[in-house]
């Protein structure tokens, strides 16, 4: 599965740097940069995992707008972005990592992810100028760093590497809504609300034995496109 989901990615990729040189030189492109404020939290499925609070974090990065007309009224909304993440999880005896399993523990996450989004926009322009759009689609995201705190009865183990640890692959549901609203001949303000929903494991069955924990998040988008 995990291989179909990477070869699908490449060929998606694929098409995507070629649709992006067609926009690029009709000049239907829009670039912009990112910061999203985000509350982050990991959702175990299973009975003997408990989440004891979310994390927040922050997404940052490169965003672009491939507009399908020339209104600009459709769009298919895509970038690059590095996310901080994570949750704090308990675990009770006989689950989590090898070497904290034997008794009770609580693992502070900490997670870095590299995210491509890739979702549908629609955009309606109002009187005074103001833009409203929304947007449903999915994103890809590869971890790129992961540090655990594990608190018990028999261990304080601080920056715990867990990378190896997680799925090498996340990717999930996406959909938001927001404004924008022209500070310039090219320079729009956006500024919107997204919600994530991850669909894949994030903690690797072979190594936590803890069922299907997968991610979920809420976003402040805030952002300026050139």
């Amino acid at each position: 599965m995990r291989k179909g989901i990477f070869i699908m990615f490449l060929l998606l990729n694929a098409a995507a740097l070629k649709a992006q040189r067609n926009f690029m030189q009709e000049n239907r492109v829009r670039l912009g940069f990112k910061l999203d404020p985000t509350v982050v939290w990991l959702q175990p499925q299973e009975s003997g995992v408990d989440r004891n609070a979310s994390r927040a974090g922050v997404s940052f990065g490169i965003m672009a707008d491939f507009l399908l007309d020339e209104s600009g009224r459709y769009a298919i909304a895509s970038g690059l972005q590095v996310s901080t993440t994570g949750s704090t999880l308990k675990y009770e005896a006989n689950k989590g990592l090898e070497d904290y399993k034997q008794i009770p523990a609580e693992y502070k996450l900490k997670l870095t992810y590299v995210e491509v989004p890739f979702a549908l926009k629609l955009k309606t322009d109002t009187d005074n100028g103001l833009g409203l759009w929304g947007q449903f689609g999915t994103y890809l995201s590869f971890p790129v760093r992961g540090r655990a705190d594990i608190i018990s009865l028999q261990a304080n183990d601080d920056k715990v590497n867990i990378l190896r640890t997680i799925t090498p692959i996340n990717m999930g549901m996406l959909i938001g809504a927001g404004v924008e609203y022209p500070l310039g001949d090219r320079l729009t303000a956006m500024a919107g609300l997204s919600y994530r929903n991850g669909f894949i494991d994030v903690t690797r069955n072979g190594k936590w034995e803890d069922g299907k924990v997968n991610m979920n998040s809420f976003a402040l988008n805030l952002g300026l496109f050139f």
